[in-house]
């Protein structure tokens, strides 16, 4: 009799250990399943954020290849517009104060950097055209910290005094060629000494230009 109940407990005790076998088992291949749906679920939703950005970029893309052909086209109207004449009664091809192509008019107008000794080799051409004398320039030459403003859309005021000296008749040819240049000058303050024969002048103003446009292409990492 005793023999019987202790196989009888021994085969329970065995039924018990395969049944918390098979339940850790299960509950293993349960967890492991959830898991990796879990996993997976993150995964669909990254690769659908990575193609979501793909096709933004190739549409970005397809409207900036598309966009060329105008820009060309818009360029070459422009500079081909007169080919006797540039926009400002200049010859297109000559090498004059006022000739050049309308490109050229435009960039020698409006330069596209901070650029000080130009504007005053400009300014003292204009001096010695008008038969005057400068005494003194000045302004800063901050090229480096003025690339700062390169992403401005706006003109960029370059502030700048000088002083020149001559007969008042010169004196007013130098007023009349800044008024006239293809660079714009902004005159805030004249200030004048001497008499009609020796006559000396203190200008204050700016002229501008316009920061290039930079194409800002970037990778961007999706998260």
């Amino acid at each position: 009799m005793a023999g019987k109940v202790s196989i009888k407990r021994a085969m329970i005790t065995k039924a018990n250990a395969t049944m918390v076998s098979v339940v850790a088992a299960a509950s293993f291949v349960v967890v492991f399943c959830l898991v990796a749906s879990f996993i997976l679920i993150g995964q669909l939703g990254y690769q659908n954020k990575v193609i979501s950005k793909k096709k933004a970029a190739l549409a970005q893309l397809k409207t900036d290849i598309s966009s060329v052909s105008s820009l060309v086209s818009s360029y070459n109207a422009f500079v081909e517009a007169n080919q006797t004449q540039n926009v400002i009664g200049g010859d297109p091809s000559g090498s004059g104060d006022r000739d050049g192509d309308n490109a050229q008019i435009v960039l020698d107008a409006l330069p596209s950097k901070y650029d000080f000794p130009a504007m005053a080799t400009s300014i003292e051409k204009m001096a010695k055209d008008s038969k005057v004398t400068i005494e003194n320039i000045s302004g800063t030459d901050d090229e480096l910290s003025q690339s700062a403003s390169k992403d401005s859309s706006a003109p960029v005021p370059m502030p700048f005094t000088v002083t020149i000296s001559g007969s008042y008749s010169n004196i007013k040819k130098m007023i009349s060629s800044l008024e006239r240049s293809i660079r714009p000058f902004q005159i805030s303050q004249l200030h004048f000494t001497g008499g009609e024969s020796d006559m000396t002048l203190e200008i204050t103003g700016q002229t501008y230009y316009q920061p290039a446009k930079t194409l800002n292409i970037k990778t961007e990492v999706v998260q």
